[in-house]
Order: structure tokens, then C-alpha cells, then sequence
């Protein structure tokens, strides 16, 4: 065989390696989605509300979808960690976020922020913990009407929080904005310190997610139940009385749990997976265990949770403004 020959024959050999190698990887990219497992980011510890439904939403999905959704708790800044994580992963479908409230309000409050807002996209809301506001079981309150307006008569009338910005702080802000209540918002790290000091009487009272405030009301009785803070009752507690039957119609808010996606992921991926977390929440075993705990299993489409988010930066936004909640 001559040396052009060889040469001819070395170069269509190469070539035949290279088109074999690069089959498996283009066979990959084109794979269906979801071809490996997914990563789903929790920016806060767990066995908290937002924790509890990122596990449900994961475990029920993952059935559906055919891998394994693995969940990572990234906690810190008040859910800004792991929402930076997310909002600076590659948009391939693999990586997201159980977003939270402060998804919505860490950029109105805080001075600086490590990502845009326009960095995250919303996919699908899992569900939410209604919060209740919750005083000692000594406490003279019977109902919010009553807290409201001993907070008036003085100063000192302190109301914990998980720190700025965190669901009890935009309670505080609503009663004192919008019903001129005089609460001072006293912020711990977490909404544990924060339900310690109520039970050690460091405080007036706070709000906290029904899934930890629930069994200090009903089980220990260490906590009285002045009101819960959403729309509609607790389903699996409707002795609690909302807000807004009360007459503080304005005290509307929930510690709830979504997805978010870095901006990019392909909107097929979205829509599939927001369907899927939808059929997991209406899995009956998942209502169930979650209604259990106060927690209102929500789901829908990538449409209604746009919507809902949409709706909740303006209405928050209005209230950051009122009560000058940004940093200084």
C-alpha cells in the first residue's frame, strides 16, 4: 500500500473515531428531559414549612418525571444564598429553587444583591403555611382587635421576627401601616429564636408559619391563637378565624413555597415540570400528610404562579415603601 494511501486511510479512520465518539454526546443533548437527576435548592434549613414542601413536591414529582429530584439546603441571608446559587446555575433544566417570599422582597429591601431579579423565572407554586399570630397563653388578647390597641397605649409593644423583610416583619408593617398599630419589630436569625422568645415572654407576641405555631396552640398549649393571615381559613383548623374576618382585611400574607428557574431554561421544561409538581400536589397521600400540619397544597399552572407573584411584588412593594423597610 502506498504512503498516500496509508495517509488516506489513517484520515478516514480519525474521522470515523471522532463521528463515533461525538454520537453519544449529541444522542445525550438531545435526550428527553429529564435524562439524569434534578437539583432542587431549599435557601433555607431544613424541617422548616418551605422544607416540608420542597420534600413533598420532590418526592411526588420525581415519580412522575422518572428521576430522582434531589433536594439541597443552602439556608443563609435570608434565602439569598441559595437563590444566588440558582440564579447563576447553567439554565439547562437540571438546577432550581424553592422560592419563598423573600424571592420577591430581598431586592426592594436590600441595599445590594448578588443577582437581578429578572435572573429567576417562576415555574410553579407548591403551596403555602398560612401564618398566625400567636401570643403567650397567658396573654390578656382574645383576639387581634384587642392586641392592636394595647399595642397604642405605649411604647416597648415588641413583635419578633425572623428578621428584615422575613413574613412576620410584613405583618408587623401591615398592622401598624394600615391599622396604626405601634408594634416594634424585633428581628432574631430565625423563626425558631423568635417563637423561643415568645414562650419566654421576651416579647408581645409574633407570627409564624401554622406547621410550627399549630402545635405550641394545640398540643403543648403554650401559644394563643389571635389570627391567621391568608385569605381563607386553615382547612384543617377552621376554629382559627382569619385577619380579615376580624376586620384587617389588609394582614394578608403566607409563607409559601414555589419553584423558580434561572432565566433561559427552556420553557418545555418549565411547563413540564410545573405539571408535574401540579399532579404531585393533588396526589391525595400528599394532601393529606400536609393538610395534616396546616399546610395548603396548591400547585397549578406556570401561568397562575406568574400571576400570583406578579400580584404579590406589587402589593408588598407598597407596604416596603410605607414602612421604609429598605436598608439604609
Amino acid at each position: 500500500m502506498s504512503r498516500h494511501l496509508r495517509l488516506q486511510r489513517r484520515s478516514i479512520l480519525a474521522g470515523a473515531a471522532l463521528l463515533g465518539a461525538a454520537l453519544p454526546l449529541a444522542h445525550a443533548a438531545d435526550a428527553p428531559w429529564p435524562s439524569h437527576p434534578i437539583r432542587l435548592v431549599v435557601p433555607f434549613s431544613a424541617g422548616g414549612a418551605n422544607d416540608l414542601m420542597a420534600r413533598s413536591a420532590a418526592e411526588g414529582a420525581s415519580k412522575i418525571l422518572g428521576q430522582p429530584i434531589v433536594v439541597d439546603n443552602r439556608a443563609g441571608a435570608g434565602g439569598t444564598v441559595g437563590a444566588d446559587l440558582v440564579a447563576k446555575a447553567k439554565p439547562d433544566g437540571y438546577t432550581f429553587l424553592v422560592s419563598a417570599a423573600g424571592v420577591i422582597s430581598n431586592g426592594m429591601i436590600k441595599k445590594k444583591m448578588p443577582f437581578k431579579d429578572e435572573d429567576l423565572v417562576p415555574v410553579v407554586m407548591i403551596g403555602l403555611a398560612p401564618s398566625v399570630i400567636v401570643v403567650p397563653k397567658n396573654a390578656p388578647y382574645q383576639n387581634l382587635r384587642d392586641f392592636v390597641e394595647a399595642s397604642k397605649k405605649g411604647p416597648g409593644f415588641n413583635f419578633a421576627t425572623a428578621g428584615t423583610g422575613s413574613t412576620p416583619h410584613f405583618v408587623a408593617e401591615m398592622l401598624n401601616v394600615k391599622y396604626g398599630a405601634q408594634l416594634q419589630a424585633v428581628p432574631y436569625k430565625s423563626g425558631s429564636e423568635s417563637t423561643t422568645a415568645v414562650l419566654g415572654g421576651q416579647v408581645e407576641g409574633t407570627s409564624e408559619a401554622s406547621v410550627i405555631a399549630l402545635p405550641h396552640i394545640f398540643n403543648d398549649g403554650k401559644f394563643k391563637a389571635l389570627a391567621t393571615t391568608w385569605t381563607q381559613r386553615i382547612s384543617a383548623y377552621p376554629q382559627l378565624s382569619t385577619a380579615t374576618e376580624q376586620g384587617f382585611p389588609e394582614v394578608q400574607i403566607a409563607h409559601w413555597a414555589g419553584i423558580h428557574a434561572p432565566k433561559g431554561t427552556p420553557a418545555a421544561i418549565l411547563d413540564k415540570l410545573a405539571a408535574a409538581v401540579d399532579q404531585a400536589m393533588r396526589e391525595p397521600a400528599t394532601m393529606e400528610k400536609l393538610k395534616k400540619v396546616g399546610i395548603e397544597p396548591i400547585g397549578g399552572t406556570r401561568a397562575d404562579f406568574v400571576k400570583f407573584t406578579d400580584a404579590e411584588r406589587k402589593r408588598l412593594g407598597e407596604i416596603v415603601k410605607a414602612a421604609h423597610m429598605q436598608e439604609k
